[in-house]
C-alpha cells in the first residue's frame, strides 16, 4: 500500500477543508470500502481524512421527511423502528446488503460512494476506463456476466453495486452535502452519472464535497414498499438483479408507483416508462406483462448477461404480485 497521511476531523467544515486542500485527499468513514481499494492499489490517496467521529449519525423524522446522517451505520438504520415501519424497502435493502459485521461498521455515506465490483476495475493489471481514462473496457467483449444491460456506453458497462442507492432512488431521496462552496441538496436521481465518455466521473460530487446525510419524503407510498434482491448465493453477495418498489392502490387501481432497479444498469435505474405502464391501471397480469415489456425496451445485453433480460422481468412480476397484483 502506498504511504499516506491520516487526519481525524472534529467538524464537517474541517474535513471539507482538509480534503479540498489536497488533490489526492479522500474521506473515510467505516473504512470497509476505501481500505480494500487502497490495499489493491486501485485508489492511492496521499491524505485520508477520518469523518467517522463527526456528529452526523442521527436518524429521525421531521417536517414530513426522514433524515439519516451520513455516518449512521447501515445496521442501525436497517433496525431503526421508524425505518422498519414507514420505509420497509429501505430496511429490506440494507439487510440484504453485505454481512452483519460489515453492516455494523459501514456508513450510509460510504455505501452511497462504494465503487463497482467489475473485476476489470478491481484488477490493476487490467485496462479500465473507469480507473484509467482512455485505457479501454475489456468487459465489452470479455467476461460481462455481471454487467449492465441499460445505461452503458462503449467506454463502460459496469453496474453500480449499492442496494441502498436503489431503494433511495425509488423513494425520491435527496443527498445532502457540504463542500468548499457551501451546502447542496442533490436529488438521488441526479447524483449518479451515466458513464458516457467519462466513466471515471461517477457522481455529481466535487472534490472536497462531503455527504452529510440523506432526506426521504414520508408518504403512504413509502410505507407500502418492498425490496427484492436476486443473487448467486444466499449469504453476503452483490445483486445479479434487484427491484425496489413502492406502490399504492385505490379500489384495485394503481394510484401511484415508484420503481428502481439494481444490477442491470450503470447507475440505480429508474424507468418512467414502467411506472406509466402501471399507474392508473388495475394491477392484474395484463398490466404486469406490459410493465415487464417496458422494463427491457432498449436493453443491450452482452454475450454473458442476456439472462438478465428475463430475470429482471420475473423479479419485477414477483414484487408486484407481492404488493397485491393478481
Amino acid at each position: 500500500m502506498k504511504l499516506f497521511e491520516y487526519a481525524r476531523a472534529s467538524r464537517p467544515a474541517d474535513a471539507v477543508g482538509l480534503v479540498a486542500g489536497h488533490p489526492g485527499g479522500a474521506f473515510i468513514g467505516g473504512g470497509t470500502e476505501l481500505t480494500n481499494l487502497m490495499k489493491d492499489g486501485v485508489l492511492t490517496p496521499d491524505l485520508v481524512v477520518d469523518v467517522s467521529g463527526l456528529d452526523l449519525s442521527g436518524i429521525g423524522v421531521g417536517q414530513g421527511r426522514l433524515r439519516i446522517g451520513a455516518t449512521a451505520r447501515m445496521g442501525d438504520v436497517a433496525e431503526h423502528p421508524v425505518v422498519r415501519e414507514r420505509f420497509p424497502v429501505l430496511s429490506e435493502a440494507l439487510l440484504a446488503s453485505a454481512s452483519p459485521q460489515i453492516r455494523n461498521r459501514a456508513t450510509i455515506g460510504g455505501n452511497l460512494m462504494q465503487r463497482t465490483r467489475c473485476w476489470y476495475f478491481r484488477d490493476v493489471g487490467s485496462a479500465c476506463n473507469k480507473r484509467e481514462p482512455g485505457s479501454g473496457c475489456p468487459a465489452i467483449t470479455g467476461q460481462n456476466r455481471w454487467h449492465a444491460i441499460h445505461g452503458g456506453s462503449e467506454h463502460c458497462i459496469a453496474v453500480h453495486p449499492s442496494d441502498l442507492a436503489v431503494a433511495l432512488t425509488a423513494l425520491d431521496a435527496t443527498v445532502l452535502t457540504l463542500g468548499p462552496d457551501g451546502r447542496r441538496s442533490l436529488p438521488l436521481q441526479d447524483f449518479y452519472r451515466l458513464p458516457g465518455s467519462t466513466p471515471h466521473r461517477e457522481t455529481a460530487l466535487r472534490h472536497g464535497e462531503l455527504i452529510t446525510g440523506v432526506e426521504i419524503p414520508q408518504s403512504r407510498l413509502a410505507a407500502d414498499s418492498r425490496y427484492l434482491k436476486l443473487r448467486d448465493r444466499a449469504t453476503f453477495e452483490f445483486a445479479v438483479v434487484s427491484v425496489a418498489a413502492a406502490l399504492t392502490r385505490e379500489r384495485g387501481t394503481v394510484r401511484d408507483v415508484r420503481l428502481a432497479f439494481g444490477g442491470i444498469a450503470t447507475r440505480p435505474w429508474r424507468s418512467p416508462e414502467v411506472e406509466d405502464a402501471l399507474r392508473g391501471r388495475p394491477l392484474n397480469q395484463a398490466t404486469i406483462a406490459a410493465a415487464r415489456r417496458a422494463l427491457v425496451e432498449g436493453a443491450q445485453p452482452r454475450e454473458h448477461n442476456a439472462f438478465k433480460v428475463e430475470l429482471v422481468q420475473r423479479a419485477l412480476a414477483d414484487v408486484l404480485e407481492d404488493l397485491g397484483g393478481r
